[in-house]
């Protein structure tokens, strides 16, 4: 390499040390024999590869099947702060009764395919949002869910909530309302399974066609970005 292009590799990895968080640095560990190693968090907790789209089935037959039962299999990730809480926990109730649909809710992006976000959505919580929704596998969807995440509600001119959540990542369906009863949230997964049956529901594809933009956007309003861009 050109002393040019060592100097640029040297500044950026100084730039990126510097908003490491102390736990994410490299740092030498003693095994219990006594053998040092090296321990690089980033490499274990992140991946190094951008993100991938997600090709359907070559046959359409195949690929229907695969949408009719992903439609028919919706485990939810929710993410509720404030009042956009309230409104999850009565759809497991006898009452409502999610699971006839098929929706089962789960505890950690791994095991999840349908991310609800709910109530207002800061600065700071922004981040965790993100890393959560690209740990997620594909095929993968969003739903907005309340006034505050989708136009910023009552908090639209504050100086640490966001005002649109599709600024920064792909919405599928959005569910308007402050707060939407539990009625409102079965007709929008209903909405999602319409979608995901009928082939239409590629937000994730258009994260990673236009993930560039949405990085953009996500360190434009973080100011403390201390991750790497690739968290699958």
């Amino acid at each position: 390499m050109t002393n040019e292009t060592n100097n640029i590799v040297e500044d950026k990895l100084e730039l990126e040390d510097k908003f490491l968080a102390p736990e994410n640095r490299k740092r030498q560990v003693t095994t219990p024999d006594g053998t040092i190693i090296e321990v690089d968090p980033l490499r274990d907790y992140f991946s190094d590869a951008r993100p991938q789209i997600y090709r359907p089935n070559s046959i359409p037959v195949i690929e229907n099947f695969l949408n009719w039962a992903r439609a028919e299999s919706l485990w939810v990730l929710g993410f509720g702060t404030g009042c956009g809480s309230i409104e999850l926990p009565p759809l497991t109730t006898p009452r409502f009764d999610a699971y006839r649909f098929g929706v089962q809710m789960r505890a950690t992006p791994r095991q999840s395919n349908v991310f609800i976000i709910s109530g207002y959505l800061s600065v700071k919580t922004l981040k965790r949002v993100v890393r959560s929704y690209e740990q997620m596998p594909n095929p993968k969807y969003v739903i907005a869910l309340g006034s505050c995440t989708i136009n910023g509600g009552m908090y639209y001119d504050s100086y640490n909530t966001i005002n649109r959540l599709d600024q920064y990542m792909p919405v599928d369906v959005y569910i308007a309302g402050c707060m939407p009863r539990p009625e409102a949230l079965l007709a929008g997964f209903n909405k999602l399974k319409e979608l995901i049956k009928a082939g239409k529901a590629e937000k994730a594809n258009e994260y990673v066609e236009n993930f560039d933009w949405y990085k953009a956007n996500q360190k434009k309003i973080i100011k403390d970005w201390n991750m790497p861009d690739y968290n699958w």
